[in-house]
């Protein structure tokens, strides 16, 4: 099943870890299904960067050097996948750390399915259309972005947490059937995804994308659209993270069942806490808007400590990955 590492090891090696530094960035609010931000390697001091038409509730801005000139070519580009109901700026710490580190990090919000528009949340079309984000934004990184010719396209990686490592294990070979959302229906639901579960009357497994080299999954959530046989032609390194609590949605027995089933020797940390301690840390602002995904169990759990293991092993394997010890900075 890979390495396991534990969380007090990790919690040690923390210490040694850079905290992230300068980050420029870039909104992406033209387009409805292009509704995000972009970090990247910058030389400028960062600031709060307000968000405008893309606010959502308990966050007013982010960190960075908003437009300023992108520093380096030829550079690695991670793509960033959110959870359900969350938004485009869900993992920023880690986007930053990662663009202070060398790569560009893409990431918006997934239409139908975020914090600012519930209208397809619970529909099964969201399951078939959420790969299809995603493959709309590297297209759009690689050949509309307008600092596109910095990208290295034969670099691309894929960071998803919840919901979006179930759309990144799609899109690195995992052949989701979503007629097995049987396996979770009780006889007497009759809700519009269970019937078409049973009736067949399901969107087609969504496509993959073998531009993506590496990806980095947290907390997979739809474990149910897969089995062994699904899953068999991933053939990409992966760095697997699951919380030992789960939550929210995710039971932490069915993500190490999965975990347990993918091929090859992903790289396996199991962290003891619930699923919301992916997200990151909370503002106090945020922490008063929405406590539910700002309360960590156990509630003594140290998000902000683990984030600076987190933000830097996640770092590492993208590099080892994506740019190699040669090239590394």
């Amino acid at each position: 099943m890979g390495l396991k590492t534990s969380i007090a090891c990790a919690l040690i090696l923390s210490g040694l870890a850079s905290p992230a530094g300068a980050a420029g960035i870039q909104l992406l609010d033209s387009d409805p299904a292009l509704q995000g931000a972009i970090w990247y390697p910058c030389a400028r001091e960062p600031k709060v960067v307000a968000l405008g038409n893309l606010t959502v509730p308990g966050e007013f801005g982010l960190m960075g050097a908003k437009d300023c000139p992108v520093a380096g070519t030829r550079l690695p580009l991670v793509i960033f996948s959110h959870g359900r109901g969350a938004w485009f700026g869900a993992h920023h710490d880690t986007a930053e750390a990662l663009a202070d580190a060398g790569f560009i990090v893409a990431a918006i919000n997934h239409p139908g399915d975020n914090a600012n528009d519930s209208s397809r949340r619970d529909k099964m079309s969201v399951w078939a259309s959420r790969p299809v984000d995603m493959i709309h934004l590297v297209d759009f990184m690689l050949h509309d972005w307008k600092d596109r010719a910095v990208i290295d396209p034969a670099r691309v990686g894929l960071f998803g947490f919840s919901l979006g490592a179930y759309t990144g294990l799609v899109l690195v070979g995992g052949n989701a059937d979503l007629r097995r959302m049987t396996i979770v229906c009780k006889e007497d639901d009759r809700t519009e995804n269970c019937e078409r579960a049973r009736s067949g009357d399901v969107p087609p497994s969504p496509p993959h994308d073998p531009r993506i080299k590496v990806a980095v999954l947290a907390d997979i959530a739809s474990t149910w659209a897969f089995d062994r046989a699904a899953l068999s032609g991933i053939q990409i390194p992966l760095q697997i993270w699951r919380s030992e609590l789960g939550g929210y949605g995710v039971v932490a027995k069915f993500t190490a069942l999965i975990t347990s089933q993918l091929p090859g020797s992903p790289e396996v940390h199991v962290v003891p806490a619930g699923h919301y301690a992916f997200l990151t840390p909370c503002s106090a602002e945020l922490a008063a808007a929405v406590p539910r995904i700002c309360t960590d169990n156990p509630v003594d759990f140290d998000r902000t400590g683990f984030h600076r293991e987190f933000n830097s092993s996640v770092a590492r394997f993208f590099r080892e990955h994506l740019v190699g010890e040669s090239e590394a900075r």
